[in-house]
């Protein structure tokens, strides 16, 4: 089993290479998100435990759904599609 770290460290590289796809700034991002601009980098590094809220404002700024945010965590696999 992961540990809590473990999944911020995923996401948080999962919001830099999407930011980074899409040529957004951390500042950038944090304001078409509604956020101060050192939060993005502070999830980026895995420093917050961040909510179901705020993820879903993240993804909205990056314009993209819930699923691709998630979907594409490095080392995520979705067990429920995974056969024995």
């Amino acid at each position: 089993m992961q540990s809590k770290k473990d999944i911020l460290v995923k996401f948080g590289e999962r919001v830099r290479q999407l930011r980074k796809e899409k040529g957004l700034s951390q500042e950038q991002l944090a304001f078409k998100a509604g956020f101060h601009r050192t939060y993005i980098g502070m999830i980026e590094r895995a420093e917050k435990n961040i909510t179901l809220v705020n993820i879903e404002k993240i993804a909205r700024a990056l314009t993209v759904s819930l699923k691709e945010l998630f979907d594409e965590l490095p080392g995520y696999t979705d067990k429920s599609q995974q056969r024995p």
